[in-house]
């Protein structure tokens, strides 16, 4: 599904001063993969993350999603892209507070032409799947819980049926108890609907709920290892 071939990255900021975030970067993640990227602050890995959701362009280098090169893509491509095939899930949530649930999820579905007829139950078939109570599907976001509001911008992510979901330090407002939950409803969107997940954290906890850990550090990726210490997480 992904494939990265030799990623760089650099910054120019004011006459000939230039910081390179991403030297070199190469790796590939197959379809139904759940893979976490982990790294301190300062090591690449939201650089990277922008990159694989199409919202930045590499220096140089390769980046293919589905075969295509995203890399030459132009911004109206890269545009229909992230509204098609790429879900992402932050860790502000970046929900509309004073609109309902289910308008928040129908949302990329206006952008992505889906007929209006169809978004209702294309909704509430997401939210479902992340475990959230029927009952506040018309709760305004702002009337739910941190472990709510981020079930909800799962589903968002998830409704446009996407090949990619990214996710960035989706439990980083969370507390503990909270975060688990958010990552048990990956590991089972995931296992059941064999959804491509990349995960992007800085903890090392956070990142053992994945299949694959890939390590990025100074720009450069000094691990990539299949994680024999999954943490399963159930309901």
């Amino acid at each position: 599904m992904i494939e990265c071939k030799n990623i760089t990255k650099t910054y120019y900021t004011g006459g000939d001063i230039e910081t390179t975030v991403l030297k070199g970067v190469t790796f590939e993640i197959k379809d139904g993969e759940f893979v976490a990227v982990i790294g301190p602050s300062g090591s690449g890995k939201s650089t990277l993350m922008h990159i694989l959701g199409a919202l930045d362009s590499p220096t140089s280098g390769q980046y293919l999603l589905d075969k295509q090169d995203v890399s030459k893509l132009s911004e109206d491509d890269l545009a229909a892209i992230r509204i098609k095939k790429i879900g992402f899930v932050f860790q502000s949530f970046n929900l509309l507070p004073r609109a309902t649930v289910l308008r928040n999820v129908m949302l990329p579905m206006v952008y992505a032409d889906i007929p209006k007829e169809k978004r209702m139950a294309l909704a509430c078939t997401a939210l479902i799947s992340t475990g959230l109570e029927e009952t506040h599907f018309n709760h305004l976001s702002n009337q739910l819980s941190g472990g709510q509001m981020q079930r909800v911008a799962i589903s968002r992510a998830l409704v446009n049926n996407p090949t990619l979901i990214l996710a960035d330090e989706p439990t980083g407002n969370l507390d503990t108890k909270t975060g688990e939950i958010v990552l048990g409803t990956f590991q089972r969107l995931n296992e059941q609907q064999h959804h491509t997940i990349i995960l992007i954290t800085h903890e090392h906890d956070v990142a053992e709920a994945a299949d694959r850990i890939i390590h990025i550090r100074d720009g450069v990726i000094v691990e990539d290892k299949k994680n024999l210490n999954k943490r399963i997480i159930r309901p």
